[in-house]
């Protein structure tokens, strides 16, 4: 434990779900006395959610985030602090003004080219349509679609939405980016396969709440780590060696001396109608080129159980806007190309010559990580990182 006492045992820098499961973890294990910082006005990360007033939806402030996981030791932990309800995740796309559903499966195939195929005679027909491709090794996202999905399905559903979230012609995009692209030769519309899913029944934030519920672990919102004004600054606990959790951007903690992580971002426009239900699912996709935005998200159908809190005739829709992320955006999804993952190796072993400071989180180890993916390497990183400090 920390000897000074004007601070505690331990800093975590962003409260999102890698440091909340920390900090909770430090308290129940260790018994340390926790602060946690965070630049946002609110506890959460990127998962955090809110109630709209007018319509009564929960809105995910930061694009749909949805729970599912088929890691027993995540399942158990995130049920002490919430219950889930049944939700299972199930995506459309509209195309050429019709919608269909996604993942491509035998149903979207066969609505597609209007036929009743067999498994079998899908399977074939998808063979048949990677033409020239089918056993060659493409090294563009173009080709590579082609060969994995046939041209039709890979120009219908996959192409246009793909130059609209990279902002770049698939063509001259690496065909790393979609090393597989999932085709399912059965109705199954089930978007994840994971073997527990849902949505907190009170939502994020009220998950997240009961996470740090303990009065040894304190919060301070609106806080910059480098900021040095304040006194749980890198520098003065440094100087103080007092143990520190990092989520923010690596690149950051070392004042982007070696250059900067690329990432993509989202930016999201509000559209309300007065309709009790606009889309009829939560997600739809937009496969066109002729609609600007990726997706559109209509909040309310994520929690049908809620019905009878929602205004009449009220909801709310945000459309989904993809690019390249510039400083003082928010970093959504790293770009990983072969450069960025050199440069990050290189971060990383600055990064290891920090012996008190643990990172963590997306943003802290260049990775995307879904949240049960971000809570199960926070419960190994206690385990093997932070406990230890505190010992």
């Amino acid at each position: 434990m920390v000897e000074n006492t004007q601070y505690p045992d331990l800093v975590i820098v962003g409260a999102g779900l890698f440091g909340l499961t920390v900090a909770q973890q430090a308290v129940e294990h260790a018994g340390a006395r926790v602060h946690i910082i965070d630049v946002r006005d609110h506890i959460g990360g990127n998962a955090y959610s809110y109630f709209d007033k007018e319509t009564g939806a929960e809105i995910h402030k930061y694009g749909a985030h949805l729970f599912h996981t088929s890691n027993e030791r995540v399942w158990k932990y995130v049920n002490r602090f919430t219950e889930f309800t049944n939700y299972v995740h199930r995506v459309y796309a509209t195309h050429d003004g019709v919608v269909y559903p996604l993942p491509i499966n035998l149903g979207t195939i066969n609505q597609f080219f209007g036929k009743a195929y067999t498994p079998a005679e899908a399977k074939a027909l998808i063979e048949e349509q990677a033409g020239e491709l089918a056993g060659t090794d493409p090294q563009n996202l173009n080709d590579k679609g082609i060969q994995l999905i046939g041209r039709p399905l890979y120009e219908a559903f996959i192409k246009n939405y793909t130059a609209k979230q990279w902002q770049t012609d698939p063509a001259e995009l690496p065909a790393s980016i979609i090393k597989r692209l999932p085709v399912r030769f059965n109705y199954d519309n089930r978007y994840f396969k994971d073997t527990w899913e849902g949505l907190p029944k009170d939502g994020y934030t009220a998950w997240f709440e009961r996470m740090i519920d303990d009065p040894r672990i304190t919060v301070e919102l609106g806080v910059d780590f480098f900021d040095e004004t304040q006194p749980y600054n890198r520098k003065a606990l440094q100087a103080a060696g007092v143990p520190v959790v990092y989520t923010g951007p690596i690149d950051r903690y070392f004042d982007y001396e070696l250059g900067d992580l690329k990432w993509r971002t989202v930016d999201f426009k509000e559209v309300r109608y007065a309709e009790d239900d606009h889309f009829g699912c939560p997600v739809m996709n937009f496969s066109d080129s002729d609609v600007p935005y990726t997706r559109a998200i209509e909040f309310r159908n994520f929690n049908p159980e809620r019905a009878d809190s929602y205004t009449p005739g009220r909801t709310v829709v945000w459309e989904e806007y993809s690019r390249f992320a510039e400083r003082g955006d928010e970093p959504y999804y790293p770009i990983n190309t072969d450069e960025d993952k050199a440069l990050y190796a290189r971060y990383a072993e600055k990064a290891a010559a920090e012996p008190r400071t643990v990172f963590g989180g997306r943003l802290g180890t260049y990775k995307y990580y879904d949240m049960h993916n971000v809570i199960d390497t926070a419960l190994t990183a206690y385990e093997e990182q932070v406990a230890p400090l505190l010992g």
